[in-house]
């Protein structure tokens, strides 16, 4: 089959704190993680709230040493995975691009074609789809390759999501198994299974497809698991104004603290590396919450990280990815999900019966036009003299 690349995506992480600011400048330039109606202003939105958070995710990155760990986990993935592919007799050379900071998508894209990779493999490191993950990455890389005359020379297949393999899911039920068996009692034990949480209106409006996998998902780990543990699913890490998917992950601990639960295993099902939102966000914030709300034995699942059952999975998906009918970009969009990818109609701005999505969109109008008159001095509210 000769050689194949594969290039895994994911979100990149700051290293250090001087890179926080632009890192989440760039996050949040991204119309698929804040959608306003007018582009235009995009950037000083994401100028706007970067600043204002700099220094919050500054002293969160400082609980865990400083900066993320991710890049250093996805390149050791990436280096299990080419090794894993070594022993099934594959040649391959493995990539990594990130989203939001280096190395960056553009930056493994450019290495590609200076190593001439005919024969490319997408592979997102988020097991489920989401627009704001997987579908980013894609938007970005389908204008890339409209952009480019040398990409469309490559023979290149996406693997939009794979929450459901057996390798992956067996992998959780592993390591959740591992860690209930350190318990006095296990089968007493609340699993709690954490994901990211998305915006409501990505899924009601724009066709996300990530709560039904997510839960899918967490069905089919506890099916492998074979256990009698309750467990419960919640979403963590929202932002703003707007109606995120619940039950929120905060609210869900409190709930069971009040039900007297005494062990807590916490499972982060989304996310497949260490990073900000398990080693501080689960590991130190919510185990706080926990312990206030009378869960005294908080446990946390680990990350899969570089995993054997894992990683060689992934070198299973490769191969099976590179020898199967190609996934397009433009295939996306004919397939079952049918997201929507911005930029959207005017039906995705808001004006939907989905009230709590239009005031959180009209408060942010609001506000950007307050820090336009701030800025610049002129305007209605200089005029009548309350400025």
């Amino acid at each position: 089959m000769g050689r194949v690349g594969v290039l895994l995506l994911n979100l990149g992480g700051p290293e250090k704190p001087e890179d926080v600011r632009p890192f989440l400048f760039n996050l949040f330039s991204d119309p698929e993680i804040i959608r306003i109606p007018f582009p235009f202003l995009q950037k000083p939105l994401a100028w706007f709230i970067s600043s204002r958070r700099a220094k919050t995710s500054q002293e969160n990155y400082q609980q865990i040493g400083g900066g993320s760990p991710l890049r250093r986990i996805t390149e050791e993935q990436g280096q299990a995975l080419k090794e894993a592919l070594a022993q099934k007799g594959q040649d391959s050379e493995v990539y990594v691009g990130m989203r939001y900071w280096h190395p960056f998508t553009a930056e493994a894209i450019d290495q590609i074609k200076q190593d001439g990779i005919q024969k490319l493999v997408i592979l997102p490191l988020y097991p489920q789809y989401s627009i704001s993950t997987s579908g980013s990455s894609f938007r970005q890389l389908e204008q890339m390759w409209d952009e480019d005359d040398q990409l469309q020379a490559i023979d290149y297949t996406l693997i939009p999501s794979w929450y459901a393999r057996p390798g992956y899911v067996n992998s959780m039920a592993n390591l959740i198994r591992t860690e209930l068996d350190k318990l006095k009692n296990p089968n007493d034990a609340h699993i709690f299974f954490s994901a990211h949480g998305v915006p409501v209106s990505y899924v009601e409006e724009f066709g996300d497809p990530y709560q039904r996998q997510i839960e899918h998902c967490t069905d089919l780990i506890m099916q492998a698991l074979g256990r009698p543990n309750e467990h419960t699913l919640a979403y963590q890490s929202r932002v703003g104004p707007i109606e995120w998917l619940q039950p929120y992950t905060e609210d869900a601990i409190e709930e069971l603290g009040a039900k007297e639960t005494e062990n807590l295993v916490v499972v982060p099902i989304s996310f497949v590396s260490e990073h900000i939102e398990t080693l501080q966000e689960i590991d130190i914030e919510y185990r706080e919450l926990a312990e206030e709300s009378g869960i005294h034995n908080f446990h946390r699942v680990p990350a899969l990280n570089t995993y054997d059952g894992f990683i060689n999975d992934l070198a299973d998906m490769v191969d099976e990815a590179a020898i199967a009918p190609p996934v397009l970009f433009s295939d996306l969009e004919k397939s079952e999900k049918k997201v929507k990818i911005y930029p959207q109609d005017k039906s995705a701005w808001g004006m939907t019966p989905v009230a709590e999505v239009w005031n959180g969109r009209l408060a942010m109008l609001g506000f950007l036009a307050l820090l336009a008159e701030i800025v610049t001095g002129h305007g209605p509210l200089h005029v009548i003299g309350l400025l």
